[in-house]
């Protein structure tokens, strides 16, 4: 056998190993995730808590490869001004600032998980791939996303979750 025929063998096996070790990462993620933090790490040094130190929310990865994540700021205001579509815009804005969902499919490669946008609140993000680097240890997802490098606001968001138990 030549050395070419062997390094292609080699390839075959370790793509083969890497597409096994992928679909049993995707299976171990298949789950709802409860949110327990997500903070975000300035190069600067500031650490900001987008939600407050508890937010609530949860993470929802289907055996389809579908996705959801909803993220919410426990202390949200109800409105007083009006209802849904008639509140004043100072309490929409603040319902907004106080929310993140969006929805999708989401593939696995290595130790990145990409979620492809299909709705959100976030308008920019629709049509568009969110990579998330993740490390799963047992029941607890930790994903982290590097945000507006080479700018003033470079920073890691690091996203903390739990396996749902009930």
């Amino acid at each position: 056998m030549s050395g070419l025929q062997k390094q292609g063998d080699l390839r075959r096996n370790n793509t083969a190993e890497l597409k096994t070790e992928v679909k049993a990462m995707s299976s171990q993620m298949i789950d709802r995730w409860n949110i327990v933090s997500w903070y975000q790490d300035y190069d600067d040094g500031r650490v900001i808590h987008p939600f407050g130190e508890n937010p609530e929310g949860f993470l929802d990865y289907q055996a389809a490869g579908y996705m959801c994540c909803t993220i919410v700021r426990p202390d949200r205001q109800n409105f007083t001004t009006g209802g849904q579509w008639n509140a004043e815009d100072r309490e929409k804005a603040d319902a907004y600032n106080g929310y993140l969902s969006y929805s999708g499919t989401f593939e696995v490669t290595g130790n990145t998980v990409e979620h492809r946008v299909r709705y959100s609140i976030f308008p920019n993000w629709v049509g568009s791939v969110q990579k998330r680097t993740f490390q799963l240890k047992g029941d607890i997802l930790d994903l982290s996303a590097r945000l507006e490098d080479g700018t003033a606001e470079a920073r890691t968001a690091i996203l903390r979750w739990s396996r749902d138990k009930g």
